[in-house]
């Protein structure tokens, strides 16, 4: 079984990378951009697993059973957070209305 080999050239490149996109996160913290910090933030932390994801987990260059499960995985996550916003956004609010 032969396995594709990345380069270290490419390891120090996402890891550099990495880096700066963590100095955006603290950078961008800092600055008010009211509703769209959220969306700011999880944009970069997403791009940041993207990286990881893709490079250091070697899901890049590997087959397709181990893309359907990480696709599989992408979409539990995300009735995961559709479940939990949908009791989040349906409650009274703070005031203790709905409790």
């Amino acid at each position: 079984m032969s396995q594709h080999v990345v380069s270290q050239r490419i390891y120090i490149l996402i890891f550099i990378t990495l880096l700066l996109l963590t100095l955006v996160t603290v950078d961008v913290a800092f600055y008010d951009a009211g509703w769209l910090n959220l969306p700011i933030a999880l944009t970069i932390a997403t791009c940041k697993a993207l990286l990881v994801l893709l490079f250091f987990m070697h899901v890049r260059f590997s087959k397709r059973l181990t893309w359907v499960f990480v696709a599989a995985g992408f979409i539990w996550f995300l009735i995961l957070i559709v479940f939990t916003l949908s009791d989040y956004l349906t409650r009274g609010g703070l005031t203790g209305e709905g409790f």
